[in-house]
């Protein structure tokens, strides 16, 4: 006999289980740009989505604890499409700005679908993953600035990933348990 969680599916849960495809596919796509970056002979801006590939793996599995936690079934989607051709730079953190802006907007309707259903404890879950994409937002904004600064001066945009901190700034306390633990 099968063990079975019951599926109460809200829309709020609905969502969430869209959402964990949503943040897989995110850590997809930052694969593809860390990989063009790599094959650019741009180490820093290749290890920096790298590293923003295995924080989207990490919100991932934050929103299957969750789902674990809370007693509902969890299936692990597949993948959308993920874009591997690109012609320049600017390109590429141009959609990685815009894919943090479609997750803020997701986390925005999670969020809402909470209050709505008056799942106060789901909303609370949510208020990480809203702080979390003002940061993200305002991090990749600021490297679109650096690239678009650098006028085609890639080793300045090297450098300055070299130098300053930017979307990294460590493990996060804070942050909802991940299943199978963070990366």
């Amino acid at each position: 006999m099968a063990l079975t969680k019951k599926e109460p599916r809200s829309k709020f849960y609905e969502l969430l289980q869209a959402q964990i495809h949503n943040e897989f596919t995110a850590s997809q796509q930052y694969i593809a740009l860390a990989v063009w970056f790599d094959n650019e002979d741009l180490p820093q801006l290749a290890k920096h989505f790298y590293k923003q590939s295995v924080e989207e793996r990490n919100h991932a599995m934050a929103l299957v604890q969750y789902m674990m936690d809370t007693d509902h079934h969890v299936q692990i989607p597949g993948i959308g499409e993920v874009r591997n051709d690109f012609s320049d730079v600017t390109e590429l953190v141009e959609l990685a700005l815009a894919q943090e802006k479609e997750v803020a907007a997701d986390i925005k309707m999670l969020t809402k679908a909470a209050r709505a259903e008056e799942d106060y404890i789901a909303e609370q879950f949510t208020q990480w993953f809203l702080k979390e994409q003002v940061e993200e937002i305002s991090q990749m904004t600021t490297l679109l600035n650096i690239v678009k600064r650098a006028n085609g001066n890639l080793f300045e945009v090297e450098a300055h990933l070299h130098r300053e901190t930017v979307g990294d700034s460590g493990a996060d306390s804070s942050m909802p348990p991940v299943a199978g633990g963070a990366l």
